[in-house]
Parts: C-alpha cells; sequence; structure tokens
C-alpha cells in the first residue's frame, strides 16, 4: 500500500448511492475507492483496501447474508419443489438429483454479492450501532472523536 491514497467516490443523491451500493457488492469492490477487492476468499473480507487504505473493521453483516438468501431465495425454491412433488409425485432419488442441487447452489451462490452489498451498504450509509462510537475508539485504538468511516 502506498500513501497515494485514492479518493472516495462522490455520491450526491440517494440514487447515486444505491447503485454504487449495488455495483461495489455485486462485484466485491471497495466502496470507497471502487478498485480494491472487498474480499480475500469466497465470504472472507479482507482487513484493508490495497488501493486506498480502507479499514474494513466497520464492516459487521454477521449473519444477513444467510439470512437474506434463505428468506428471499430459499422459500420460492421451496415452494417450486414441493409443486414438483405435487404435480408430479417423483421418486425420493429424483429429488436429491434436482432439488438437493438447486437449493443447495440456490442458496449458497448468492451470499457473496448480497454480504457485499450489506458491506458497501454500511460504509455508504456510515451505519454504525448508536452511541458505541467511543468504544469502538477504545478497541481498535483509534482517536474517539474520529468515525470508522474517516479513517
Amino acid at each position: 500500500m502506498n500513501d497515494d491514497r485514492v479518493a472516495a467516490v462522490p455520491l450526491a443523491s440517494g440514487e447515486d448511492k444505491f447503485r454504487w451500493i449495488l455495483k461495489s457488492g455485486w462485484k466485491g469492490l471497495c466502496p470507497r475507492c471502487g478498485k480494491g477487492r472487498m474480499f480475500q476468499s469466497f465470504l472472507k473480507i479482507v482487513d484493508r483496501c490495497e488501493v486506498c487504505g480502507l479499514d474494513y473493521r466497520f464492516a459487521a453483516p454477521d449473519d444477513g447474508p444467510a439470512f437474506f438468501s434463505l428468506c428471499v431465495i430459499a422459500l420460492p425454491l421451496i415452494a417450486i419443489v414441493v409443486w414438483i412433488q405435487v404435480a408430479f409425485d417423483p421418486p425420493v432419488w429424483v429429488h436429491f438429483v434436482t432439488s438437493v442441487p438447486l437449493m443447495v447452489l440456490g442458496t449458497f451462490l448468492p451470499l457473496r454479492p448480497i454480504k457485499g452489498w450489506l458491506v458497501a451498504s454500511q460504509f455508504v450509509n456510515r451505519a454504525q450501532e448508536a452511541g458505541t462510537q467511543h468504544l469502538w475508539a477504545q478497541l481498535h485504538g483509534t482517536e474517539a472523536d474520529r468515525n470508522d468511516f474517516d479513517q
């Protein structure tokens, strides 16, 4: 990492912010500069952006990606599997060949973009638990009057 920091991408309107969150999250790009990588492996977030130096300690998507994957994607897939069972009454092996891979891939593959969207959304919207700024400053050894997003 060099000291020639890249400036943050300017976001004027709410629509610009929304587009930026979707773009950087989907592509796994740094939500500040749009050039560095957000992920070091499939779901592991890097510690710092190699381009602009953004410290990803603010990122806390926790169980959000799994929740959205299960609620938004798995529920419709379950409806499809139940429909197949009711409409065609196939043997169990057909479900092992069709339904199980559909459910696994359908819930596993979207985890990375969903996690990217949540992290980008946290950064762009400066999402932080109310009243925790001083505690985070103590834990991370940063200045108490400085926001985690203004590094």
